[in-house]
């Protein structure tokens, strides 16, 4: 929930996106409206707003508070404060006739930087201390992902396996089951699926908790199997354009918050995490010319 009594600006719509699958019917119609027409919101009153997505005043004013606000004067003041900074460029459509490849790669950027932004945002800081702890005293670690989240798992093995904990990857639904089989107390399985209903992730992550180990989710639905299945979970967020989904950007968040998760565990296992890093660059080392 956005603390609005900070300094630290938190972007709205991010946070709107974030929790968007938890909302009822109603409030999603809300929430749509508002990511549409959020410049023209800030001049309207609850009850415009209101009659704008066919609803009651309570039913805004619940949304506000769900948002974290005290009211609605208080979430259209950060609303207002958001889209007229004129620094804030929120995931731009590309222009299929109009824009030429300076204009493109700007957008495309900025699309990610946005990302980036709006999932530090919604990292909520006791989940993800939990989460360091538990893979701070692994006794082993694996990584689950499937189709585009495989990479993301195979990166995580890439850094963690300097951490000196025991880990691995796998991409393929079988061995996943197979080895989450394998697992024991002390172990620890993190599934990625940007939707957080990937069947194979769901079914690893499943046998994984049999087995005793505890399961990390990484995903962009608050409200998904995955969420519900996991004992812990991080989320990203993203925005659809017209040739980039969700997951595809989203990726960039994932491999963000792997590099936090890894360097938060690196820290508290600073010698062997060092010693690791040594002997992996002498051994590369004989790889080149």
């Amino acid at each position: 929930m956005p603390d609005t009594t900070s300094h630290t600006p938190v972007s709205v719509l991010a946070q709107l996106r974030a929790i968007y699958t938890q909302l009822s019917g109603k409030e999603q119609q809300i929430a749509d409206y508002i990511l549409q027409h959020a410049n023209q919101i800030v001049h309207f009153s609850i009850t415009e707003l209101a009659d704008q997505c066919q609803c009651a005043d309570a039913t805004v004013f619940r949304l506000c508070r769900r948002l974290g606000f005290r009211g609605y004067q208080a979430f259209k003041i950060a609303l207002a404060s958001e889209v007229t900074n004129p620094k804030q460029t929120i995931y731009q459509e590309i222009n299929l006739d109009d824009d030429d490849i300076g204009a493109i790669a700007e957008k495309i950027f900025t699309a990610n930087l946005e990302t980036l932004r709006d999932t530090l945002q919604i990292i909520n800081k006791d989940e993800l201390l939990k989460i360091v702890s538990c893979l701070e005293k692994a006794t082993r670690i694996e990584f689950y992902g499937s189709g585009g989240s495989a990479a993301i798992a195979q990166d995580a093995y890439h850094k963690f396996m300097r951490t000196g904990i025991p880990c691995i990857h796998h991409s393929d639904a079988h061995y996943q089951v197979m080895s989450a089989s394998l697992l024991t107390e002390g172990a620890v399985a993190v599934g990625f699926s940007h939707s957080g209903s990937n069947k194979d992730i769901l079914a690893a992550l499943r046998v994984a908790k049999e087995r005793g180990a505890k399961t990390i989710g990484i995903t962009s639905y608050g409200k998904s199997p995955l969420v519900r299945l996991a004992d812990m979970c991080l989320y990203t967020t993203s925005r659809e354009t017209v040739f980039r989904t969700e997951a595809l950007s989203s990726r960039l968040a994932q491999l963000s918050l792997i590099d936090l998760l890894y360097v938060a565990v690196s820290l508290r296992r600073q010698d062997d995490t060092i010693s690791n890093i040594q002997h992996i660059r002498e051994a590369i080392s004989l790889k080149r010319l």
